[in-house]
């Protein structure tokens, strides 16, 4: 059998062989536990406290994320895939007038409740030209507002850099401030006030 590390005919790397069954789990296993230690405890819990939660060898964790920032960077993406795809699904059979907003909400009151979604919008937010992961999450919220502003819901001057924007300033403040539900719910609904039309246009 040939090592997987031995280069194809022609001089290119051999493409990498899929994770098998068990290396599969452990890694679902650590990003779960991962999101669970970092939503309690913020980015600056240690792989150990996940390793730990995932029920793995701290090694099993290095050898799937050589690094914490790696980790991070691999819940980011998990986690604004999964944004993206409840956007996605919010286009497809959500009401164009509430969608953009019902997704608002939805990922503020996460927010409230989990430090890494409010750290990670907040680190990465700002960065709407970044490829990957944050382009797809761009691409759904421009669909959402495009829909949103074809059903005279959202202003015209409102741009996907403003929605992101507030969506991470609010998520952030929901979570250091701790915001209880009726706290989010009205100040959601100053943020919708300032992105719906003005009365009478």
């Amino acid at each position: 059998m040939a090592d997987e590390n031995v280069p194809a005919p022609g001089g290119r790397p051999a493409a990498p062989r899929p994770l098998r069954a068990d290396a599969r789990r452990n890694r679902a296993a650590i990003l779960a536990a991962a999101e669970a230690v970092f939503s309690e405890r913020g980015t600056s819990a240690s792989t150990e406290e996940v390793a730990a939660r995932a029920g793995v060898a701290i090694g099993t964790v290095f050898r799937h994320f050589p690094t914490k920032d790696v980790l991070l960077g691999a819940m980011m993406k998990d986690l604004l895939a999964r944004l993206a795809s409840e956007a996605a699904a919010l286009i497809s059979h959500g009401d164009p007038a509430t969608a953009l907003f019902t997704f608002f909400a939805h990922v503020v009151e996460q927010a409230a409740g989990k430090k890494t979604v409010a750290e990670l919008l907040a680190d990465q937010g700002v960065d709407l030209q970044a490829g990957g992961p944050v382009a797809m999450l761009r691409q759904e919220l421009e669909a959402l507002l495009a829909s949103a502003k074809q059903a005279g819901a959202v202003r015209e001057d409102v741009g996907a850099a403003e929605v992101m924007a507030l969506l991470a300033a609010t998520s952030d403040a929901a979570l250091r401030s701790g915001w209880d539900p009726g706290l989010q719910e009205r100040a959601l609904a100053i943020v919708f006030t300032g992105l719906r039309p003005p009365p009478g246009h």
